[in-house]
């Protein structure tokens, strides 16, 4: 009896797994690119503002730096992009050729298939191998016998069109992958040439500004001590607002201990009115604690909120991109020279407005020479601070919401740019705001 082996051909599960990795990765890294040409963009129409402007400027190198970084990104987003369709091709080959190997077995089994029903094709020869039965039952299973014989034959044949089928999809896939590699490397071929155009650009202005550096120090001298009255005007708000909240609260336990006094004094005779008057100040007492702890766990609610939106925060802007970023570090154009910021600068369009990254309050509104015009957004004990405004939208008292315009930032007319301060602190402590900012 011919011994019949059923052939599957089958998708290998590793391939399917790493194919659906490789695919969320490759969406991932499309939405990075797509970012990354839209902060290009971004950067563009900023430095065709600086470009306008009366005097080169250290601006127009932070933005010109800002761009290298994103150019830079965006080339090795592409890159990775391409290891992955090489990693796909290299897959998708692999499959093809075990499906080819497949088909080849399929195609052998159904010859031998074909030749065994030629030698065996005359029925008189099938009726006597029926009626060669020993009883009724064998006759009955040498019949079922041909039956399944044929159906598996169908099978055969319809298993090697399916392979042939799946291997031609699967040819057009790898044509397709090879095509976009194509593209891929031509895109990244043209990053390259625009980023060597750019830092070529770069090295051009910072020749240029080699020429001003005993102005440009002095410059960045003066804005290091206007950010340092930044700081002390930030930490004087802060102290103030702490000094306010506790003067209040002195008031209120001074006017309940007062009034429990003018009590204490009334006619003992009045013993009914007495007992229940001398309830009220407790219970009013009872009432303002009450209120106190109210208050203190929406701050703890809002600023439990404020925690848990870390990495999530809109910005404080429309469009804009961080032009120097957080802490100490030596700056983009004088070497040597090391600037502290006590927040990130972001530069924008001209007119941009800045927005209260999360809702809250405002707690202090001050003009500091150098820093422009400051605001103070306290959420809970986290403190957002926007500075360089031009003109403010809000007073101190004003509950805000996330995203509400604060005012609009200053232009600076002679170097093209408009440039904000955001910083975020919890309690007197500076923290990041990149860390807390949505990328």
């Amino acid at each position: 009896m011919l011994l019949m082996v059923v052939l599957l051909v089958v998708a290998p599960a590793c391939y399917t797994g790493a194919y659906a990795q490789q695919k969320q990765n490759k969406k991932d890294l499309e939405n990075k690119k797509k970012k990354l040409k839209e902060e290009i963009n971004n950067i563009n129409s900023l430095l065709h503002e600086t470009r306008n402007s009366k005097k080169l400027s250290m601006g127009t190198v932070a933005i010109l730096n800002t761009k290298l970084k994103a150019r830079e990104e965006l080339i090795s987003t592409i890159s990775s992009e391409i290891r992955i369709i090489n990693g796909q091709i290299t897959d998708n080959q692999k499959q093809i050729d075990v499906l080819k190997k497949n088909l080849e077995k399929l195609k052998q089994e159904y010859a031998r298939m074909i030749y065994y029903s030629y030698r065996n094709k005359d029925s008189y020869s099938r009726l006597m191998f029926l009626f060669a039965a020993g009883d009724f039952n064998q006759a009955y299973q040498r019949l079922k016998y041909f039956q399944q014989y044929n159906e598996y034959r169908k099978k055969q044949a319809d298993a090697i069109v399916g392979t042939q089928q799946e291997i031609g999809v699967k040819n057009n896939e790898l044509q397709s992958k090879k095509e976009d590699k194509k593209s891929l490397l031509s895109s990244e071929e043209q990053e390259k040439l625009n980023l060597n155009k750019e830092k070529a650009e770069q090295e051009d202005v910072l020749v240029k500004l080699q020429d001003t550096e005993k102005q440009l120090k002095g410059e960045l001298e003066q804005k290091r001590h206007d950010a340092e009255a930044l700081t002390a005007a930030i930490k004087k708000l802060i102290q103030e607002e702490i000094r306010r909240q506790e003067e209040e609260e002195k008031e209120k336990k001074r006017l309940l201990a007062l009034k429990a006094k003018k009590e204490e004094k009334k006619p003992e005779h009045k013993t009914t009115t007495i007992s229940t008057k001398e309830k009220e100040p407790e219970k009013e007492k009872e009432e303002k604690h009450a209120l106190v702890l109210e208050l203190t766990k929406e701050a703890e609610q809002l600023s439990s909120d404020f925690a848990a939106n870390k990495g999530k925060l809109p910005w404080p802007v429309v469009k804009g991109v961080i032009t120097d970023g957080f802490g100490e570090h030596e700056h983009q154009t004088i070497k040597g020279f090391i600037v502290n910021n006590n927040g990130i600068d972001i530069s924008t369009n001209k007119g941009s407005a800045a927005r209260a990254v999360f809702a809250g309050e405002v707690t202090g509104v001050a003009s500091v020479p150098g820093a422009g015009k400051i605001i103070i957004v306290r959420h809970g004990e986290y403190l957002s601070v926007y500075s360089n405004l031009h003109e403010v939208f809000v007073k101190t008292g004003d509950k805000i919401s996330v995203k509400q315009n604060l005012g609009t930032i200053a232009h600076d007319e002679d170097e093209g740019k408009t440039t904000m301060n955001l910083q975020i602190w919890k309690g007197q402590k500076i923290l990041n705001p990149s860390d807390w900012l949505y990328q």
